[in-house]
């Protein structure tokens, strides 16, 4: 069976029109090869986001839904045009950005079918396919480890610190998570998109906020690296040879990875004994992914069309909250 994102870019050459449903998973809705709406049951859609913002109720929109449209909603509802392109904007990104790595489903393909929202907007596929990429380096740039992204999510009872600052996004996460919510429960209870609680989440794992998942933290591997070092120098002073010392140890940790800064050992036992993450280095967020879309000249985001000058403003502005907050 052929990945979804390959399958869907068959249906973008074809120029199809319907609905490819991906088993429970989610559904993508097509209008002539381009996207017109995405659902995900991992992330909140258009109708939620809207409830959770107070603008009208789900019941509402579900009537909505059956009668009349985007039409009735843009005409009777308390819904700008602009909103609701934002909206829909984020709902598809965020579909797009959990849904296009599933596997194991068998998608079928379903002629002619169409969102209620849909036919308003139409999205790229390959510019969908480069904005996920986008954004999983920048996860991947903030926090390296993705266990955190379905773990529960657990803030320290105290503070690493004097004080911290957080935005809204991580103020909601804080006061939200029990202990058994992961990051997308969170996202869909709050009506926030997936991709900014993983954010928020990640950001904190940063700052060393979070306790760590129940699996080891991804920095941990260095210290099992050196841990290894000094048995097999044990090992070889019981044979004879010489006793181990702390260059023998930092030579093997080199041989298997990048050489560590002086005091970084040092720093990830303290963050150890502490039960907290260890923080990343400093001015890593600063720095640009190598195959960031606007180092390679390439569009920020999926072009779109319908209205494409203030979509395109609204992509680019979207981009840049979720970098500056």
């Amino acid at each position: 069976m052929a990945p979804l994102d390959t399958l869907l870019a068959g249906l973008a050459r074809e120029r199809s029109t319907g609905a490819l449903r991906v088993g429970r998973a989610g559904t993508i809705f097509l209008s002539e090869g381009r996207v017109t709406y995405m659902e995900c049951a991992h992330t909140p859609g258009v109708e939620r986001v809207l409830a959770a913002r107070g603008r009208l109720p789900e019941a509402a929109l579900r009537r909505l839904q059956a009668d009349g449209g985007c039409r009735r909603l843009l005409e009777e509802g308390p819904v700008t045009l602009g909103e609701l392109q934002y909206c829909v904007l984020g709902a598809v990104l965020d579909a797009a950005f959990f849904l296009l790595p599933v596997g194991g489903n068998r998608p079928k393909f379903r002629p002619g079918e169409q969102h209620w929202l849909g036919g308003q907007w139409y999205f790229d596929v390959a510019g969908l396919m480069r904005e996920c990429a986008r954004r999983r380096a920048y996860l991947a740039q903030i926090w390296p480890s993705a266990l955190l992204d379905t773990a529960p999510v657990r803030p320290l009872p105290r503070l690493p610190g004097n004080g911290v600052m957080l935005d809204s996004v991580q103020w909601e996460v804080v006061t939200g998570a029990d202990a058994e919510a992961t990051p997308l429960d969170l996202a869909k209870r709050l009506g926030r998109s997936g991709y900014s609680v993983l954010l928020a989440v990640r950001r904190m794992a940063a700052a060393g906020l979070l306790a760590p998942p129940a699996e080891t933290a991804p920095t941990h591997a260095k210290g099992a690296t050196t841990t290894r070092a000094t048995k097999e120098g044990t090992a070889r002073h019981a044979a004879g040879g010489p006793a181990p010392t702390a260059t023998d140890d930092a030579t093997e940790a080199t041989k298997d990875g990048a050489p560590q800064a002086a005091g970084e050992g040092a720093g990830q036992a303290v963050g150890d004994r502490q039960g907290v993450l260890p923080r990343r280095v400093p001015g890593a967020a600063d720095q640009r992914p190598a195959h960031d879309s606007a180092a390679r000249g390439l569009p920020l985001g999926p072009p779109i069309s319908a209205d494409p000058t203030d979509l395109a403003l609204l992509m680019r502005l979207k981009k840049a909250l979720e970098e500056l907050s």
